[in-house]
């Protein structure tokens, strides 16, 4: 049986950093039930539906920090990890052989008036 949806790079990587997400939330909500702060642990166990409030606490830290995990991924693709970077200055080749020509930028007015002596 083939997958074609796992074959696409963009969603295998969404997946695995949304999965590494569920398993920090999970580390982290198991952590605060141990931890105990506040008696937070006593508070949803003496409830009649403890189920009901972990429910909620775990749902709000997978939306956090699995959307964390899959931003900081989609963020980091432009980056090669050996030390280099394949975003930022390479250009986009339109036109082969194409130079870039260069542009002097002058000042915006209200950058002028900011800076000069006297304002």
């Amino acid at each position: 049986m083939s997958r074609p949806l796992l074959r696409q790079p963009l969603f295998r990587l969404l997946a695995i950093n949304l999965a590494a997400g569920v398993c920090l939330a999970t580390l982290l909500l198991g952590g605060l039930l141990l931890v105990n702060p506040g008696h937070l642990r006593e508070l949803i166990f003496a409830d009649n539906s403890p189920g009901t409030a972990l429910g909620l606490l775990l749902f709000g830290f997978v939306i956090t920090f699995g959307s964390a995990a899959m931003g900081s991924a989609v963020m980091a693709m432009g980056n090669d990890r050996r030390g280099g970077s394949r975003g930022g200055k390479r250009m986009i080749e339109l036109f082969p052989g194409a130079e870039p020509i260069p542009v002097r930028a002058e000042r915006s007015m209200q950058t002028r008036r900011r800076s000069e002596p006297g304002s």
